[in-house]
């Protein structure tokens, strides 16, 4: 009745009453919300001369007096009462609107109603009102539709409460008597994928199975792209599989999402699969995802699977990021040239492909090279940029110029390139590993006055080489300058540190930094604990020193063959050659393999020192079963021990094995068997082996001449004097 007739009430703002009474006289639609859209857009929205609806309504409204609307109008229907709701008022004026409504006799607010209501709501991230709208709709017996849920489940995620929204999901069927379908379960796992909560994605995955709802293709990508996230990749991949079983064809984005993720973790052969596979069911895949393939094809060095599966892909255009992985994995090889070739096929190179060939070069030393690319891209009008600067400035610090390193940062700034942190990091970090601690000073003071600040890196190069220098007080200084302008130490910073303070015994320090970094949030790693390992095995506190091993072993930190080495050394120092095999067993099982035979020699040794020559024999079989080849140290420490036994032929014997297994015996070989021949009274042989050493190419030393002087008797005074002169 009242959509037949006009308002009996006018309001002050003429316009307004017009517009509203036009407005409020369009037939309903058949359908809402969907048919209420439609009428969204439809011209009755704007008014004579055109001008956009929401602004127009906007101005009309904003001087809108609630009292006026209930003074003029005799009574408002739920559909008239949407298309207010649907117009641009803020929240307090759409509830009071929809209060008022209520109040009127006779009227019941309608589905649809509450839905624009909530939509309006949700928006404005009026969540409370919401659950108190839902409760009211329960009581006046509304049909709930999922579509209403649905509104309600995506506004939680654009708010970031995708707890909020898988609550909803479980309350829609025991509480509000609504069955979700697949579209509810889609929009929750959307939600919980946008809000950072893939591993809960499964889960309603499942639920979602044992309700008997079927999946559709886009809810298993949702739910394969989550299990990659938390890097359950093969249950991923179970699920393909898995889905035939509910007449869902893969799509292009789900093999996308599988290969993205196989490649990631290097699984290549699986990749190069899925895609031959996603090729044979008809799906096309875009270029990032062919990228991805050859991402992890050059990570494996298979470079030139990589350059073939490109020229194979007939229709696809490789991009730059294309020709970028493919010559950075050229470059990795060592096959910069073929990376140059690579470069000459690009139709518009970018200065990150000439970054990465000149950065190949450096890394090979070709210096020459280098530039002659840096000039080939200023040439084209690429411009070299600081990563191209820094990139040949390292390279020249690592052969040593660094005089060119400096004039071409002279040369980088007539250009217009000024040089950063990296920069003037390369050029310090370089000059202390040369010693040139000054020079690295004179850098830090340059990039003072250009405003740039050390970073982590830098102090950690100069920390480090004042340390090594014995300079460990201006070291400390500088340790407690990072404290003081804000730069974070690591566990570089404390290493150095803590071995400087090892260094110059000041040992109650070292520890005493060692728990403060413990304090700060430092991890001690292998480097830390065997610094202060060694420096207490070095003072015999081995006690003390396997405190600290129990403590590695406590924080999850591997033993490596350092540590080992110094333990077994310890042990045996003590004699205790069973401890030390018992370290030796360890080191081995737990897969660190003793590098240059050094384990071997320490616990061979030991067994000498002990005077247990067979032990040293039996472990030498055991070091060339393990695969282990016997060096020079390995027997002289056998020939000396051998010799102090008494058992000089023996010791003979393995002299001779040395030739045979390409071994030079060196001065303590000779010296140590010389020795032997002279305290057996047995000068001839000593005359003899001398004489066959220096014609192998042995040049006696202060302590051969010592041996022979000491042992001659001086009834054979001129037969040493003529040895002497020969």
């Amino acid at each position: 009745m009242f959509l037949n007739c006009p308002f009996t009430v006018m309001l002050k703002i003429p316009k307004f009453a017009k517009n509203l009474q036009s407005f409020l006289e369009i037939p309903a639609f058949a359908v809402f919300p969907t048919g209420f859209n439609r009428f969204c857009n439809d011209t009755a929205f704007n008014d004579k001369n055109g001008s956009d609806s929401g602004t127009e309504w906007e101005r009309l409204l904003k001087p809108f007096d609630l009292p006026e609307l209930r003074a003029s109008l005799v009574r408002i229907t739920p559909y008239q009462l949407c298309k207010l709701l649907a117009l641009p008022l803020d929240v307090p004026t759409s509830m009071e609107l929809f209060q008022w409504a209520g109040t009127q006799k006779g009227y019941c607010h309608v589905f649809d109603v509450y839905y624009m209501l909530i939509d309006k709501l949700g928006a404005a991230g009026e969540f409370k009102t919401i659950d108190s709208l839902l409760m009211q709709m329960k009581q006046e017996g509304i049909v709930f539709r999922e579509s209403l849920f649905i509104v309600i489940m995506k506004h939680y995620g654009r708010a970031l409460f995708p707890g909020k929204a898988t609550r909803l999901l479980l309350d829609m069927r025991g509480v509000y008597s609504c069955e979700p379908t697949f579209r509810s379960y889609n929009v929750v796992l959307d939600v919980l994928l946008a809000g950072n909560c893939p591993k809960v994605v499964p889960n309603f995955f499942y639920d979602m199975l044992s309700k008997g709802i079927s999946p559709t293709i886009y809810t298993y990508g949702v739910v394969m792209k989550a299990l990659c996230l938390v890097n359950e990749v093969d249950s991923a991949y179970a699920l393909l599989r898995d889905m035939m079983k509910h007449g869902c064809v893969p799509n292009a984005v789900v093999y996308q999402t599988l290969i993205h993720a196989l490649s990631k973790i290097g699984r290549v052969d699986e990749t190069l699969k899925l895609l031959e596979e996603m090729l044979f069911m008809g799906c096309i895949p875009d270029m990032d995802t062919l990228n991805d393939v050859i991402h992890g094809l050059c990570k494996m060095l298979r470079i030139h699977e990589a350059a073939n599966l490109v020229d194979r892909m007939q229709g696809f255009t490789p991009n730059s990021f294309t020709y970028g992985i493919l010559m950075h994995g050229f470059c990795r090889m060592g096959k910069v040239d073929e990376a140059k070739v690579l470069l000459n096929r690009v139709p518009e190179p970018n200065v990150l492909l000439f970054n990465t060939l000149i950065n190949g070069y450096v890394s090979r030393g070709q210096l020459d090279e280098a530039k002659a690319v840096m000039h080939e891209s200023i040439s084209i009008g690429c411009v070299p940029d600081i990563f191209t600067y820094n990139a040949l400035i390292l390279g020249l610090c690592k052969k040593g110029y660094m005089v060119s390193a400096c004039e071409l940062i002279d040369e980088m700034q007539i250009k217009g390139c000024e040089p950063n942190v990296i920069t003037y990091t390369i050029l310090i970090d370089w000059f202390c590993k040369k010693g040139r601690l000054e020079e690295a000073w004179n850098v830090l003071d340059e990039m003072t006055a250009k405003g740039l600040a050390l970073n982590t890196v830098g102090y950690n190069c100069l920390i480090s080489a004042l340390c090594k220098g014995g300079k460990v007080p201006d070291a400390l200084n500088m340790f407690g300058d990072m404290s003081s302008k804000g730069c974070k130490q690591d566990i570089f910073t404390f290493n150095s540190l803590i071995y400087g303070l090892c260094k110059v015994d000041k040992f109650e320090k070292a520890l005493e930094l060692y728990q403060g970094m413990l304090l700060e949030g430092v991890i001690a790693n292998t480097v830390t604990y065997n610094t202060l390992i060694h420096a207490f095995l070095k003072r015999g506190e081995i006690q003390e020193a396997l405190k600290l091993v129990r403590d590695m072993f406590f924080r999850g930190c591997p033993l490596d063959d350092i540590t080992y080495n110094g333990l077994i050394k310890a042990s045996c120092r003590t004699g205790n050659i069973e401890q030390g095999l018992a370290w030796f067993e360890q080191m081995m099982s737990k897969g660190v393999n003793p590098s240059n035979n050094i384990s071997f020699n320490i616990l061979i040794n030991g067994f000498c020192r002990t005077g247990n020559v067979q032990g040293a024999l039996q472990f030498l079989r055991n070091m060339k079963y393990r695969g282990l080849k016997p060096d020079i140290v390995t027997y002289n420490s056998l020939i000396n021990g051998l010799c102090k036994m008494g058992h000089g032929q023996e010791a003979l014997k393995h002299f001779d094995k040395l030739h045979v297994e390409g071994i030079r015996p060196d001065s303590i070989t000779y010296n140590t068997l010389i020795s032997w021949y002279c305290k057996e009274g047995m000068f001839d042989d000593a005359h003899l082996l001398l004489n066959r050493g220096v014609n192998s190419g042995f040049i006696p030393n202060d302590v051969t001449w010592y041996i022979l002087a000491r042992n001659f008797t001086k009834g054979r005074d001129q037969e040493f004097w003529t040895l002497f002169e020969e």
